[in-house]
């Protein structure tokens, strides 16, 4: 009995290493299997932090990420060396790869209001003054209406007259500063605008700059609704104007109702 019982405790202990064996053995296969399958990875260089069109890149705003081949963006770089000192030609933001297409030419050594403009458009600069400026709320990334108040030179009276003339204009700069910087409540001084418009806007604005008077309306940045208007001059101004003693418009102040019950009728006059 004894020895019966041995052999089955050997034969036991066998049979559990064979198995440990096998399953050692399933489970490293696997892992091979799935380290094959996996695509392999491609380290690209990322933005660290935020950076804005026309920034010169440094070092430290740099960093390395691992992509899947299939998901990596084309032309990005593999060595954040040769980034550094290149022009941004467009925002990035932190974590986005840096790709040839978002850099200027590689000759492009410096920033500036001119890596600013977008393809196609113009940068033209215009006196200002602090109630032109919004008393020196106006700031570059804002967008503006432009009006002239200009003499029609093809009336014979009344020949001063106003009107917008471009909508939704980019302001670049204001005086030496490119970048707004702080929110909205800072206020910046200045005496020239550089305005992003295109050729033929640009002829516009020179003429009216030279032979009228500007103004700037500040828009909210959510809105891009067209503007169309008439314009104004002087009587079209003193129409709104016309009114009671007190100069305030005129206003109809009731209204008759004229009752007809049979033959009769009666007027009733309702007041507002």
């Amino acid at each position: 009995m004894r020895r019966t019982a041995v052999i089955q405790v050997i034969a036991a202990l066998v049979l559990a290493l064979v198995a440990g064996v096998l399953v050692f053995r399933f489970v490293q296969v696997n892992r091979v299997a799935q380290q094959t399958q996996q695509p392999p990875g491609v380290v690209l260089v990322v933005a660290a932090v935020d950076m804005e069109k026309g920034a010169k890149i440094r070092a430290d705003q740099l960093k390395t990420s691992t992509f899947l081949s299939a998901s990596a963006p084309p032309g990005g770089f593999t060595d954040a060396k040769s980034l550094v000192g290149r022009v941004l030609a467009t925002p990035v933001t932190t974590g986005e790869v840096i790709t040839e297409t978002r850099l200027l030419p590689a000759d492009a050594t410096s920033g500036g209001v001119s890596t600013m403009i977008a393809p196609g458009m113009r940068a033209v600069a215009v006196k200002g003054n602090k109630v032109m400026g919004l008393a020196g709320f106006i700031r570059p990334g804002n967008r503006v209406d432009i009006m002239v108040t200009i003499d029609d030179e093809t009336r014979e009276k009344a020949k001063a007259r106003t009107k917008v003339i471009l909508a939704g204009i980019k302001v670049l700069a204001t005086g030496t500063e490119l970048r707004q910087e702080g929110d909205d409540t800072a206020t910046s001084p200045v005496e020239v605008y550089t305005l992003e418009v295109t050729p033929e806007q640009a002829e516009l604005l020179s003429l009216a700059a030279s032979r009228g008077e500007l103004h700037f309306a500040l828009r909210n940045p959510a809105d891009d609704l067209p503007v169309r208007t008439a314009g104004t001059d002087v009587p079209a101004t003193l129409r709104q104007l016309q009114g009671g003693d007190n100069g305030t418009p005129r206003r109809d102040r009731g209204f008759k109702v004229e009752i007809i019950s049979g033959t009769e009728r009666s007027t009733m006059r309702i007041e507002r």
